[in-house]
């Protein structure tokens, strides 16, 4: 049986430990919180869906801008490894939602591929936020099938069409994948240039890409929603 926790005492509790581990909210900077409550009711997920140019429907729980924005560069860029059981959870809602949609239309198990990570990145955080966040929301281990064949330009300073030139022809498949479907994980979508390349390298290596789920979409994304594809966590399938 499940054991639940009063607010009341998971504050009490919160409060003893900060005085042994200062923290400050990485949603607000508020002293003596990984997250406040009030930055942690900002990240209730609300999944949406929108296609990428190739039509692979793209589940996202939250807009990456905001409390979303912060904690999950926080996560990425400060080391705040403690907001990741936070974060998981709207993960955890983009990933249930998208395989919702693909319901019974792909036979056989749907695995979870993520992009390579870049090994620099990696050398600087001492760890991949997306195998992070899978782990924290008890996800199936994303599967390790992809390599990189050079090392790529960092894509923040980037354009929508640098970064698709940036990226195409970035990543293989280590394996030959034919009979295997999955799903893409990542933890933010901005133009689609990562996942696009990602789903290219799968289905180039003989597999079936059945979508794609990321914790968040910037807010172009979230606003450009194919009205066929809006659909909220509210609404039955």
């Amino acid at each position: 049986m499940a054991l639940t926790i009063p607010d009341s005492l998971r504050e009490a509790v919160l409060d003893a430990l900060a005085v042994v581990l200062p923290l400050a909210c990485a949603g607000c900077d508020v002293d003596d919180r990984a997250l406040c409550s009030g930055c942690r009711g900002q990240l209730q997920p609300r999944p949406f869906a929108r296609p990428l140019d190739d039509g692979t429907p793209v589940w996202a729980a939250l807009a990456y801008d905001g409390v979303p924005r912060r904690a999950i560069l926080g996560l990425k860029e400060q080391g705040r490894t403690d907001v990741a059981r936070a974060l998981a959870v709207p993960l955890w809602s983009a990933v249930s939602s998208s395989m919702l949609q693909v319901g019974s239309s792909v036979t056989g198990s749907v695995e979870l591929a993520i992009p390579p990570v870049n090994r620099a990145s990696f050398r600087r955080r001492g760890y991949d936020p997306v195998r992070l966040l899978a782990r924290a929301a008890g996800l199936p281990r994303p599967v390790s099938v992809l390599v990189n064949l050079h090392e790529r330009a960092s894509q923040k300073t980037l354009d929508r069409a640098q970064r698709a030139v940036n990226l195409v022809g970035s990543m293989a498949a280590s394996r030959p994948l034919k009979g295997r479907s999955f799903l893409v994980l990542d933890d933010v979508v901005t133009t689609g240039a990562t996942l696009a390349e990602v789903i290219r390298s799968l289905r180039d290596g003989g597999a079936e890409v059945v979508g794609a789920a990321v914790l968040a979409a910037t807010p172009r994304h979230s606003l450009g929603l194919s009205s066929e594809l809006e659909i909220s966590r509210d609404i039955d399938a």
